[in-house]
């Protein structure tokens, strides 16, 4: 299988600094290099690895950051807080061709500056799954898609099923 482990998981907040503040001292997390998506957002690591990523959401979420992620809840409390699941993965071409014969719908995008090809879907209730690959992958198999900006969108469109 692909799919070598939870990657991160994205966290809306009203509060920002107290959010971030409050991993920081209770679960020991800490600060780490974040990069520049266009929108506040912390990355918060365990050692050398970025496990939670904590951002604003509700009426807090800049446009720029609905736009960019798709976001899909407004909520700033419960499960609805995540945004998304991430998963570190090898086997690039092989999994996008699975989840064509599969009929999956999903979107790519490359993320030039961390070296990743990123893949996102739904799952049947709407959880939005990511799938990052080593650019590498890509472009041995000569995959490209469109280049991270701070404009990309995955709009969920509810199915009627």
């Amino acid at each position: 299988m692909p799919l070598h482990y939870l990657e991160h998981y994205l966290l809306q907040t009203s509060d920002l600094a107290r959010t971030i503040d409050w991993y920081e001292r209770v679960l020991l997390l800490r600060r780490g290099p974040t990069p520049d998506f266009g929108f506040p957002v912390q990355w918060m690591y365990i050692g050398e690895k970025d496990v939670l990523h904590i951002t604003h959401g509700g009426a807090k979420a800049s446009d720029n950051r609905k736009a960019y992620l798709g976001q899909q809840s407004q909520a700033l409390s419960g499960t609805g807080v995540i945004d998304h699941v991430a998963f570190r993965c090898s086997g690039l071409a092989e999994m996008v061709e699975h989840l064509r014969r599969s009929g999956a719908e999903f979107k790519e995008r490359q993320v030039n500056d961390q070296g990743l090809y990123q893949v996102f879907l739904f799952d049947p209730n709407g959880v939005k799954v990511e799938l990052n690959f080593p650019m590498e992958e890509a472009r041995a198999a000569g995959m490209t898609a469109p280049v991270s900006a701070k404009h990309f969108a995955y709009q969920h469109v509810e199915d009627d099923h």
